[in-house]
């Protein structure tokens, strides 16, 4: 087609997609140049405004490797990644609800017996965690695989620091009754990485960085939908105001300081049984 205006542009590019074999990503593309194209029309974007958006995108890109996940921060922030999740993950009344993955989970982590300690020297203030995995109507799921991983009392997780030594993650399994027990560190609330691109972003719109302080879980058991969410720490300023839109309130529960000086913190997971 010749003579394209800003008229007849859009239509246009959705021709050439016409004969995209693979009928999902055909509707995906579709939608996408219509929304790309709308939004442009919306805010009247300027040449060497798109320029800075293509050098923003570069940007991160570049920052993006094995140990840092900029794309995924990107997504985080701007709310698209609790956005899919809530799509996605609906559940009947009583599971426990799904929050965002983050960037910083990692394959492979160290295996552990209940009752040891994940923290592995990672520093913070000693922690119990504690609980039960059951199924919607109440039955114990034994076995089930739980990974945890969470911030240290610097704000970092382990991949952030040069060594790269696993610390303050682990992978466990639920006793023949479905509970299970660990030892950690008290959860902390920390900035995500801000030294980047996304950083920029949030300084420019006068955005925070900060996350409240929170544990990570992904549990998995046969005949069950995977569950990957957060356990957060109740009290925390910045459960209001989650630099990544990822707190519910049931997902919020009491980290409770013992007369020894640690913390205890008590939390049950409620699995959805797996989709046909």
């Amino acid at each position: 087609m010749r003579n394209l205006t800003q008229d007849n542009i859009t239509q246009a590019v959705i021709a050439r997609f016409a004969d995209t074999p693979d009928p999902r990503l055909k509707e995906i593309v579709t939608s996408l140049v219509q929304h790309l194209h709308a939004f442009a029309r919306d805010v009247k974007l300027t040449e060497a405004e798109w320029f800075q958006g293509i050098e923003f995108l570069t940007r991160v890109g570049h920052i993006t490797d094995d140990k840092r996940q900029e794309f995924i921060l990107l997504s985080d922030t701007l709310g698209l990644s609790m956005l899919t999740v809530a799509m996605n993950q609906e559940k009947p009344q009583g599971c426990t609800e799904a929050t965002v993955f983050g960037p910083f989970f990692v394959e492979n982590a160290p295996s552990f017996d209940l009752g040891d300690d994940v923290s592995n020297g990672a520093p913070g203030i000693p922690c119990l965690v504690r609980g039960a995995i059951r199924g919607i109507n109440g039955e114990p799921v034994p076995g089930a695989e739980i990974q945890v991983w969470q911030a240290d009392a610097q704000g970092k997780y382990d991949m952030q620091y040069e060594s790269h030594e696993h610390k303050a993650r682990g992978v466990l399994h639920a006793d023949g009754k479905g509970h299970y027990h660990f030892r950690s560190i008290l959860a902390e609330a920390y900035p995500i990485p801000d030294d980047g691109p996304v950083g920029d972003m949030l300084r420019a719109t006068k955005r925070h960085p900060w996350r409240p302080a929170h544990l990570h879980f992904m549990i998995t058991a046969p005949g069950y939908e995977r569950l990957i969410t957060h356990v957060f720490r109740n009290g925390d300023s910045y459960l209001d105001s989650d630099a990544v839109f990822g707190v519910r309130q049931s997902l919020i529960a009491d980290w409770v300081q013992q007369p020894d000086g640690n913390y205890l913190v008590e939390y049950d997971f409620v699995l959805n049984p797996e989709r046909a």
